[in-house]
């Protein structure tokens, strides 16, 4: 069967709940909360990030999130909330999907970066 984007990102809505930015905002700074910008190095550098997140290209998700993988970020481990977001919620969503299959329990889709900027987020270059 062949699956198209659109059927894909419901299906990755489905499984990783959102959060709103009020409440995101609560949880920033906490030692057990990541927030993951998923976002490529160009549009980091373009408009900077949620202060403290941890940025990794969602197409080098995997072996940042593998405890066993070469790449792994140490900050990234299951028993954390991980919180991601992207330009468009799209790449958060598939992302955290991801990261659930890989026994990450505590995912949140953030969605839009911009939307935490306009909320009033913190963010750092």
């Amino acid at each position: 069967m062949v699956k198209k984007f659109a059927d894909m990102l419901a299906a990755a809505r489905a499984v990783v709940p959102t959060i709103s930015v009020e409440d995101a905002k609560k949880l920033l700074g906490r030692d057990d909360v990541v927030f993951l910008d998923v976002r490529d190095g160009t549009e980091l550098q373009a408009t900077g990030k949620v202060k403290g997140a941890i940025h990794t290209q969602r197409g080098l998700l995997e072996g940042k999130a593998d405890p066993d993988s070469p790449g792994h970020v140490k900050e990234l481990t299951p028993e954390k909330t991980l919180i991601t977001y992207c330009a468009s919620g799209g790449r958060a969503a598939l992302a955290g999907q991801t990261l659930k299959e890989m026994g990450y329990d505590k995912v949140f889709n953030l969605g839009k970066f911009q939307d935490w900027k306009d909320g009033g987020g913190e963010t750092e270059a």
